[in-house]
C-alpha cells in the first residue's frame, strides 16, 4: 500500500521516445498533423451523416459511432503525447494516467465489437437485401451500438482495475509514451502471471473471436456478391464492403501484433512505434478510406461544401 501511495503522489515519467531526442521534434509534427486530420475527418463524417437525409441508414449510423469513438480515443491520448514530446518534462500525474488507461482501453475495446457489428450490417445488406430495412431497424441498431459501448466499458473496468491494483514498489518510469497495460505490467514488483493470463483471455475474446466473426460474415458476403448479375450493384457492394474490410485489417493487424505475441518476444521500442501508428494514424485513416471509396459520402461532401446540406435542414 505504501508503494501504491508513493506512485499516486509521484505520478509517472513517460520515457516515450527520449532515447531518440532528435526524433522527438519530427514525432511532434507527426502526431499534431494526424491529430488535426483525425478531428477534421471524423467530425466531417459525423456532420454529413447527420445533415444528409440519404445517409440516415444503419451503415452510417454505425459509421458515426465509429467516428465519434475515434475522436474520443485520439483526444484521450494525443494532447498528453504532444506535451511530452515538446518539453523536457515527460510526466503524467497518477490520476491522469488512470483516466487515460480507463478511457483508451474502453474505446479500443468498443471499436473491436463495433467493427464486428458493422460486418453484420454489411452481411444483412448484401445477403438479405429485401429484408434489410426490417432486420436492421433503428431499435436493433441502437441496441447493437449500446452493446458495443457497454462491452468496452466492462472490459475497461475489469482489466484496468486489475492492472492498477498491482504494487509498483516505487517504480514510476514508464517505458512508453502513453499509459498502457503491457507497459504498466512491467513496472510491477510482484508476479504478474494472473494479470497476463487475464490480458490473454480478454485479447482472445476481443481480438480473435470478433475478427473470426467478421471473416465468416465476409465469406458469405463474397459468395453473395459473386452471384449478383448487375455490374453496377456488384461494384457498389464491393465498394462499401471493401472500405470496411480495409479498416478491419489495419485496426486488428496492429493491435493483434501488440497484444497477442509472447511477452518474451515483445520489443518495447518496436511496440512504441506500432502503438503510435495504432493510436494516431488509424483513426485518421477511417474517414479517408470511407470517403475515397464511397460514392454516397462523396456526394454528401459536395452538398456540404456547396451549402445544399444546410438548406435541406431549413
Amino acid at each position: 500500500m505504501e508503494s501504491a501511495n508513493e506512485s499516486s503522489l509521484m505520478g509517472f515519467v513517460l520515457l516515450g521516445f527520449s532515447n531518440h531526442p532528435r526524433l522527438e521534434a519530427v514525432l511532434f509534427v507527426f502526431v499534431l498533423f494526424f491529430y488535426l486530420l483525425t478531428l477534421v475527418g471524423n467530425f466531417t463524417i459525423i456532420l454529413v451523416s447527420h445533415l444528409d437525409p440519404s445517409l440516415h441508414t444503419p451503415m452510417y449510423f454505425f459509421l458515426t459511432n465509429l467516428s465519434l469513438l475515434d475522436l474520443c480515443f485520439t483526444t484521450s491520448l494525443a494532447p498528453q503525447t504532444l506535451v511530452n514530446l515538446q518539453g523536457p518534462e515527460k510526466t503524467i500525474t497518477y490520476g491522469g494516467c488512470v483516466v487515460q488507461l480507463y478511457i483508451s482501453l474502453m474505446l479500443g475495446s468498443t471499436e473491436c465489437i463495433l467493427l464486428a457489428v458493422m460486418a453484420l450490417d454489411r452481411y444483412v445488406a448484401v445477403c438479405k437485401p429485401l429484408h434489410y430495412v426490417v432486420i436492421m431497424n433503428p431499435r436493433l441498431c441502437q441496441q447493437l451500438a449500446s452493446i458495443s459501448w457497454l462491452s468496452g466499458l466492462t472490459n475497461s473496468l475489469i482489466h484496468a482495475t486489475l492492472t492498477l491494483q498491482l504494487p509498483l514498489c516505487g517504480n514510476h518510469r514508464l517505458d512508453h509514451f502513453i499509459c498502457e497495460v503491457p507497459a504498466l505490467l512491467k513496472l510491477a514488483c510482484v508476479d504478474t502471471t494472473v494479470n497476463e493470463l487475464v490480458l490473454f483471455i480478454v485479447s482472445v475474446l476481443f481480438l480473435l473471436i470478433a475478427p473470426a466473426f467478421i471473416l465468416v460474415s465476409y465469406g458469405f458476403i463474397i459468395q453473395a456478391v459473386l452471384r449478383i448479375k448487375s455490374e453496377e450493384a456488384r461494384h457498389k457492394a464491393y465498394s462499401t464492403c471493401s472500405s470496411h474490410l480495409t479498416v478491419v485489417i489495419i485496426f486488428y493487424g496492429t493491435i493483434i501484433y501488440m497484444y497477442l505475441q509472447p511477452s518474451n518476444s515483445y520489443s518495447q521500442e518496436q511496440g512504441k512505434f506500432i502503438s503510435l501508428f495504432y493510436t494516431m494514424v488509424t483513426p485518421t485513416l477511417n474517414p479517408i478510406i470511407y470517403t475515397l471509396r464511397n460514392k454516397d459520402v462523396k456526394e454528401a461532401l459536395k452538398k456540404l461544401l456547396s451549402g445544399k446540406l444546410f438548406s435541406l435542414q431549413m
